[in-house]
């Protein structure tokens, strides 16, 4: 009976740990296998905290080696110690993956390490080494996330050639950096290692970068990171990254002259995207169907083509991102207790965490453009807002895009100081539906950053008052 479960969650990631835990709240007999030895998944270990760790400290670095001096903060002997930076990062990620481990312990959730591998449709086996070990489950949710994708002949090394992994743990700063891909991935990681000291390129095979991105806050980005000093080749397809002589060759072709170049490099990053983990998990064996993609199908319940097999996060369709994942995880854990889980997907906000941040929530301007919906735009700029002014943080602005007819916020775009933080007010509104009308009536504190949401929801109308 020990070995029974209600429910089995293979992966534990955000979604599978998040699942595990609200479904062992709503009273059944849980349990997650991880093969990884620590929970969390890439976002914890090797992606979303690490990357943020190191993000943070190095624009603490960027600031106090550039922006001090000229605010009235001055002193000498500024370094860097990249091996204690890197033993920061470590320490939160052990820390946040243990408090996951207590929070298993505190809900009653079963933590299997291993690889968990599909038999039947009640049956798991988790392999770990040498041991084998076989459970029963009513019911089972997949949530395996995903891998770094590479391209046609490249291979990742983790040494030069890294995939964002690689590029969290560098023993020194490279002196030339090149990111393959200009996503959210590869600016994140770039914008880390240009503040401490790298000259950094980035080569995206489209002619704009943050593919996805409302078009407008995307061409600004760009333009604030060419500021900081990050080069940016558009249109460029790379053809090939080789070691050469402790450094790598990477050769690549203009999209729109055929012309080729060569650039050489002391670390590369590829970062051009994630693929669905699925592998030997005995999909096909189950009659799992799986998209062109390689993502599991799955029904509005979240229930593969096996009703009692659930799929979440990466390895399904949707943005692949942490907190999608979380949200999916908890509606399977309620549709299984009995409850009416469920995901607006319509309402998932994104964020770059590069400086400024970057944030989005609903549709983008081309997408309504694309649908045909009449929409209204209110815009203001970070550099009228009187909190980013007396902060020196005044790149950027707040974009909100409501109905024409209604005034029902559509689509919400920012580029500035804590726009992360500031997203979610956005995304409460959406999903309560409301105006622009009624964010423009709802009292800021000032000053704040958040008074540029207000005051763009103002100019939904033509009347915001300080631009």
């Amino acid at each position: 009976m020990e070995n029974n479960f209600d429910v089995i969650i293979i992966g534990g990631g955000p979604g599978g740990y998040v699942c595990a835990i609200r479904a062992a709240q709503l009273g059944l007999k849980t349990a997650c296998i991880e093969s990884r030895g620590t929970l969390g998944g890439t976002c914890l270990n090797v992606g979303c905290i690490p990357s943020k760790s190191l993000l943070n400290l190095s624009e603490s670095f960027h600031k106090a080696q550039k922006d001090f001096s000229s605010q009235g903060i001055e002193f000498s002997g500024l370094k860097l110690n990249l091996d204690k930076m890197m033993m920061n990062k470590n320490k939160s990620v052990q820390v946040l993956t243990k408090g996951i481990e207590f929070l298993f312990k505190k809900n009653n959730v079963t933590y299997i390490k291993g690889k968990g591998v599909l038999f039947s449709k009640n049956d798991v086996v988790a392999y770990e080494g040498e041991k084998k070990t076989s459970y029963k489950a009513k019911n089972i949710v997949i949530a395996t996330g995903s891998a770094s994708s590479s391209l046609p002949g490249i291979e990742i090394d983790e040494e030069n050639i890294v995939s964002s992994t690689g590029a969290l743990a560098f023993k020194e700063v490279p002196k030339n950096f090149v990111v393959i891909g200009g996503g959210y991935i590869g600016l994140e990681m770039g914008s880390v290692w240009s503040r401490l000291g790298s000259e950094v390129t980035v080569l995206e095979y489209l002619d704009h970068i943050t593919p996805g991105m409302d078009k407008e806050v995307s061409t600004e980005f760009q333009k604030i990171l060419t500021k900081q000093g990050i080069k940016f080749k558009l249109n460029s397809k790379v053809t090939s990254a080789t070691n050469k002589d402790n450094q790598v060759e990477i050769t690549f072709t203009n999209n729109q002259t055929s012309e080729k170049e060569i650039v050489l490099a002391d670390k590369v990053l590829v970062s051009v995207g994630r693929k669905p983990y699925t592998e030997g998990l005995n999909l096909t064996k189950m009659g799992i169907k799986k998209d062109t993609q390689g993502k599991i199908e799955v029904n509005e319940k979240l229930q593969t083509t096996v009703k009692n097999i659930y799929a979440i996060g990466d390895v399904i369709k949707g943005p692949m991102l942490a907190h999608k994942a979380e949200e999916e995880g908890i509606a399977v854990a309620e549709i299984l207790a009995g409850q009416a889980g469920h995901v607006n997907y319509d309402i998932i906000p994104g964020v770059v965490y590069t400086s400024p941040e970057v944030a989005a929530v609903g549709k983008t301007e081309e997408q309504l453009k694309n649908e045909k919906i009449s929409y209204k735009v209110g815009k203001f700029p970070f550099l009228a807002n009187s909190r980013a002014k007396v902060n020196n943080e005044t790149d950027g602005f707040v974009k909100i895009l409501a109905d024409s007819k209604t005034d029902r916020v559509l689509g919400v775009h920012m580029i500035g100081p804590h726009t992360g933080d500031m997203i979610a007010e956005m995304a409460l509104a959406m999903e309560f539906g409301a105006s622009a009308e009624d964010i423009a009536r709802t009292c800021h504190a000032h000053p704040t950053h958040t008074e540029a949401v207000k005051e763009a929801a103002l100019a939904v109308d033509k009347r915001a008052i300080h631009f």
